[in-house]
């Protein structure tokens, strides 16, 4: 079977087992463990709690991100037009799956064209961080200007590949070539973990890479090692629960960088997006959720977010923060 048939099939593997398996660590995101100090006298209209923002200079409605999911399949492609039809419907941003199969086949560019149902949305592209060697900058710059992009994912996902039958291990270099890329390129670079979080050691080590936001991905949500081991039948499951719970990540990041940070990896209410956002996030992502609903369709994935939106804003009411600037003025109780 040549490669780009190889990567094609990964692709639709890993949309059946992330739909239909167990996937999710059994450790949490961390967020229980904090809370907020609740204020019993708000003085605000909870109606008109404005949770509006900017990233990487672009308006958002809400303070979410759909984070990268899939692409490079036809079952692909349906996906990724109903993620970024509900991106545009609501005014939040929307991340594509891997683009290494685009790269690979051209052809498969339609499964990741979404511009045109998404005219206005904030788009980034995707590509693995151990692919970028293999690639020259006019390449990569294709990944965002052929699809009319407004920056690039490159995801860290050591640990999948590691236990990946056809996985690459050899990072040598990978780093070096993310900071000519981020020094090279008109758009901004996103770097993101996969699920493992990022320490504040690495988020330093990307800052100094030049990237222009970090999306931490911690552990508490998918575990690409589990999806991995479905796919090959391995018994690796000593590596099932690698990774920084998401809180912790979050914390080290933001202590240790000035840029912006994406909070995912688990998060499933308003309530824990408003302790990542309170906690020193820009925006909130989520993946494994939104797949669910992208299946039963456009609506199902709007109704997702307003509802996750109507939980943020009852959490804002709760500590009297009329906007998401006040609610970072919040602090942040460890009551575990």
């Amino acid at each position: 079977m040549d490669k780009e048939k190889i990567i094609e099939n990964r692709k639709a593997d890993h949309i059946k087992i992330c739909l239909e398996k167990d996937v999710e660590f059994k450790k949490t995101n961390g967020f229980e463990s904090y809370d907020f100090e609740h204020y019993a006298l708000p003085d605000i209209n909870m109606d008109e709690i404005d949770l509006r923002t900017r990233f990487l200079g672009k308006p958002f409605n809400y303070p979410f991100f759909i984070t990268a999911i899939t692409g490079g399949t036809v079952q692909a492609e349906k996906i990724n037009k109903t993620l970024a039809k509900a991106a545009e419907a609501i005014g939040i941003g929307f991340g594509l799956g891997s683009q290494r199969a685009m790269l690979k086949d051209h052809s498969l560019k339609k499964t990741y064209d979404v511009r045109g149902v998404a005219p206005s949305t904030f788009i980034a592209g995707n590509i693995g961080a151990v692919q970028l060697p293999e690639y020259n900058m006019e390449q990569i710059d294709s990944l965002v200007t052929d699809l009319n992009l407004d920056a690039l994912c490159i995801h860290l996902n050591a640990a999948q590949e590691a236990v990946q039958p056809e996985g690459d291990t050899s990072w040598e270099g990978v780093a070096d070539k993310i900071k000519e890329m981020s020094k090279s390129t008109n758009f901004p670079v996103i770097a993101k973990e996969t699920g493992c979080g990022i320490s504040g050691k690495t988020a330093k080590l990307l800052k100094d890479l030049k990237v222009s936001a970090i999306d931490i991905s911690g552990a508490g949500g998918t575990s690409w090692v589990k999806v991995e081991q479905y796919r090959s039948n391995s018994d690796m499951n000593i590596f099932n629960e690698w990774g920084i719970p998401t809180a912790q990540s979050l914390i080290e990041t933001v202590q240790e960088v000035d840029i912006p940070v994406i909070a995912s990896g688990g998060i499933r209410n308003g309530l824990e997006v408003a302790k990542a956002l309170a906690m020193g996030a820009s925006l909130a992502g989520f993946a494994l959720p939104v797949l669910k609903h992208a299946t039963k369709g456009f609506e199902s994935v709007v109704a997702y977010f307003e509802k996750i939106a109507d939980e943020l804003r009852t959490a804002m009411f709760l500590v009297n923060a009329s906007n998401l600037e006040e609610l970072r003025k919040n602090t942040i109780i460890k009551v575990v």
